[in-house]
């Protein structure tokens, strides 16, 4: 029987882990399901544990007796605790690690997936953010493939495919602009959760939504590119591109430019990425091309949207400072949807903590205390 990938996927239960399993569907002789994860949507997991039959799956530790109960006598190991959810990515039977967990949760099982040779795919910014150098630098110690699933990263990746990475100019990454392309400063810095929810391209978790909103998203994604592309941030741009049609270009030392087009669905970048450097065949629509009739596109207001300067500086500035700003703006958006904190506020909350940063962080221990000590001075701001 050929060898079918064993498929590690950590965050099942959120919109790119179903996403990803939707994939894995279209190609049962390419793929397996090694193991699955999850935080506290349990019954989910039992679900998707029961179709797809793993060795082992993970949920926190508050729900893994009601897992264990459900999925008894299926033959699969019920794991939680943070310890075997960094351990996992070295299990025998992984072959690819997909990670999709939300924030900085999924970087040190990313750091095992590199160490323990897998094809890692990351879905969610944090990791490469908070700690680009040891990431990248273990990457290339170790020869590992390390792919990003992030549209606008994966189409950058398909653009350089098979180029001279010394004829790169710049790259440009393309925005929806989010729900507030065209509201007024005043009127963007008052909106309400409903709105900033109200994304009008994309379907998300409500994180990676709120993000959209401030561009802190883009932000993020300037920094992954100066850590994937080894880039200047002054050779990475933005443009705003409400169709959601070109996911980015690169353009090249004699002016001309590739770009990637298609529909904005998440299950492309995830197919990329676990069959990289292939174009597989998948299940769904076309872009009409005809009915589609015009692309847009427009600079982003960077005075309404202070996150894209705050990114910049950052990398300017060095390791450390991605960190504090990513770390930041998590407890900030999470008060924010839990109604302790206006929306106006949340770049705020990462500007006072990145004017509290005085540097010196670039290991990864270090960037991981950092992030954690971030966490508890911003909380104990807001607290305040």
């Amino acid at each position: 029987m050929p060898h079918r990938d064993g498929v590690l996927l950590l965050g099942s239960t959120g919109s790119i882990g179903e996403a990803t399993l939707d994939v894995i569907r279209q190609h049962p002789g390419r793929f397996r399901v090694a193991g699955l994860s999850a935080g506290q949507r349990w019954e989910r997991l039992a679900e998707q544990a029961r179709q797809w039959r793993p060795a082992v799956v993970h949920v926190d530790e508050a729900h893994a007796g009601a897992l264990r109960r459900e999925l008894d006598g299926l033959g699969i190991q019920v794991l939680c605790g943070r310890e075997a959810l960094v351990e996992l990515p070295a299990r025998e039977g992984v072959d690819t690690l997909f990670t999709a967990l939300l924030g900085t949760s999924g970087l040190e099982p990313l750091m095992t997936g590199l160490r323990a040779g897998r094809r890692v795919c990351f879905a969610n910014k944090e990791p490469l953010v908070t700690a680009g150098g040891p990431v990248l630098r273990e990457a290339r110690a170790r020869g590992a493939v390390l792919l990003p699933v992030d549209s606008e990263h994966s189409a950058i990746l398909q653009c350089l495919q098979g180029e001279a990475r010394e004829d790169l100019a710049r790259i440009w990454l393309t925005a929806s602009g989010g729900p507030f392309r065209t509201w007024s400063r005043e009127a963007f810095l008052g909106a309400s959760k409903a709105e900033a929810l109200r994304h009008p391209t994309w379907t998300m978790g409500d994180k990676i939504t709120v993000d959209s909103a401030t561009m802190m998203n883009k932000a993020l994604e300037i920094i992954e590119a100066a850590w994937l592309y080894d880039l200047p941030e002054e050779r990475i741009e933005v443009l705003v591109h409400p169709q959601s049609i070109v996911h980015s270009m690169v353009e090249f030392r004699d002016r001309s430019v590739k770009a990637q087009l298609g529909l904005p669905d998440m299950r492309i970048p995830i197919l990329y990425a676990l069959c990289w450097p292939r174009h597989e065949a998948l299940e769904m629509e076309s872009v009409d091309w005809a009915r589609l009739a015009r692309l847009d596109f427009e600079e982003p207001d960077t005075g309404k949207f202070r996150s894209l300067e705050l990114a910049r500086e950052a990398l300017r500035r060095g390791e450390g400072w991605p960190c504090v700003l990513n770390a930041a703006n998590e407890v900030a958006v999470e008060a924010f949807l839990q109604d302790r904190l206006p929306f106006g506020r949340i770049v705020a909350v990462v500007e006072d903590e990145l004017a509290a940063y005085a540097g010196g962080h670039r290991e990864l221990d270090e960037l991981i205390e950092l992030d954690r000590a971030t966490r508890r001075r911003a909380g104990a701001r807001l607290a305040s």
